[in-house]
């Protein structure tokens, strides 16, 4: 599969000439520089830097800032429903007040208020034993998967995932040199007996694994949410074996239809670490997450968190403490949730509407995206520029797995698009869609 159009690891002059119309001339000569005079320091690159790849999902979303497109691809939140006058005055509050200790530096663990204010959201997700003291706060969930897998990992060891997972684990575990293997999931999540299995398999040919890494609600990129009843097989299934499990849960919050499912974490303190974050719930820009480590890891974890960032932003931390302390929160959940649920019957509707025969799709609870399976045999990467140039973007499936194959799927994502956008980026894609399936 050529994976050059979003992982752009070499500048030739093919690739200069037919970026001569879209880029300014100083870029271009910015990376004519760059092109001839990186050999120099190739020698000093460490053996991982192979591993570090462009994301997929950042190249796509650059793509989509484009005028006229309508963009499916970025799982971005719907920010224009915050009251932002009144953040601003909040923002400018505590510099005026508390100036001096909103822009030094501040606990490595984070502020005390707002560990304690996570406590609270977590009860709200359904964990009721928390402990400030267990908490610690991270440059988004992003920063907290790092931090457990320079900690956890050596490189060769092995990392279990969902089958599709977030691209941006997978870019983590690809950088520390992990093995990714994935356990397939189906309409009800992760399947316990083929967890089992996979483990069973891996320990026999005398793997190390170290942890499962899963987002069992509204799992990124396909929607699906694990079923009440494998919660707990799965965590019982890594306990056997010493496995940790690295739970995910930035959409935890965002239920718009049925019951809410407590955490893998809730009733398992000492073998799951739970990863939240605001970025959905409140902010992404403010890059503010946290860790929930069990007792007994907490001192390494809040140190190898330390080594990265010294200390979250002091400021970012006291306005989402603000925010938690003095804006109605859950209400704000609540408006996102009926926001998403509208976009995501409107995407649903506009598949039912325009997908031509042989696709299927996932029906999300709740979260941001839904997974397209199209027929065996279409390959969705090379459909995305095909797509650009009918006015829609999306996700190739292939970002979201370790496996080099061709993949047969695709994401779309509702949350940041109004819906009548969305039926109109439905409507431009089912043509290519129709195309690829019709050259089978």
């Amino acid at each position: 599969m050529d994976n050059s159009a979003l992982y752009p690891d070499s500048v030739t002059h093919e690739t200069l000439d037919a970026s001569a119309g879209t880029l300014p001339a100083e870029a271009i000569d910015a990376i004519e520089r760059a092109a001839t005079s990186a050999h120099r320091h190739d020698e000093l690159f460490s053996e991982r830097a192979a591993n570090i790849r462009q994301s997929a999902v950042r190249d796509v979303f650059d793509i989509s800032l484009r005028p006229g497109l309508v963009s499916l691809a970025g799982g971005s939140p719907y920010l224009q429903s915050l009251p932002l006058d009144r953040l601003a005055a909040t923002a400018a509050k505590i510099i005026a007040d508390d100036g001096l200790t909103a822009l030094q530096y501040g606990a490595g663990q984070g502020t005390a208020e707002l560990r304690a204010q996570i406590c609270e959201v977590m009860a709200a997700e359904g964990i009721l034993d928390a402990s400030p003291q267990n908490v610690v706060i991270t440059a988004g969930s992003q920063s907290a998967q790092d931090v457990a897998t320079k900690l956890f990992c050596n490189p060769g060891d092995v990392v279990l995932v969902e089958d599709p997972t977030y691209v941006g684990a997978l870019n983590t575990f690809e950088a520390y040199q992990v093995q990714v293997e994935t356990v397939e999931m189906d309409q009800y999540g992760l399947v316990p007996e083929l967890l089992e299995a996979r483990i069973a398999a891996l320990q026999l040919a005398g793997r190390s694994i170290k942890f499962l890494y899963t987002i069992p609600n509204f799992n990124n990129p396909s929607g699906i949410t694990l079923a009440r009843e494998r919660r707990q097989q799965v965590v019982d299934i890594c306990r056997r074996a010493n496995i940790l499990v690295l739970e995910d849960n930035p959409y935890g919050l965002l239920r718009f239809e049925g019951d809410s499912l407590a955490p893998l974490r809730a009733a398992n303190p000492d073998d799951v670490i739970y990863l939240g974050s605001f970025s959905k719930i409140f902010a992404p820009g403010l890059r503010i997450g946290w860790a929930l480590v069990p007792e007994h890891l907490q001192r390494r974890y809040y140190l190898a968190a330390e080594a990265v960032t010294l200390c979250p932003p002091a400021l970012n931390q006291m306005l989402v403490s603000a925010y938690l302390r003095e804006y109605d929160w859950k209400g704000q959940i609540e408006t996102y949730r009926g926001l998403y649920a509208e976009r995501c019957r409107a995407m649903l509707a506009a598949l039912r509407e325009y997908m031509p025969a042989g696709t299927t799709w996932t029906s999300p609870q709740g979260g941001f995206f839904v997974w397209v399976t199209l027929p065996e045999g279409v390959d969705t990467y090379p459909l995305l520029q095909k797509a650009v140039d009918a006015g829609v973007v999306f996700i190739p499936g292939a970002a979201f797995t370790p496996s080099d194959e061709p993949s047969n799927k695709l994401r779309l994502a509702f949350s940041a698009v109004p819906p009548e956008a969305i039926t109109e980026g439905v409507r431009r894609l089912a043509p290519v869609l129709q195309e690829a399936i019709a050259a089978l």
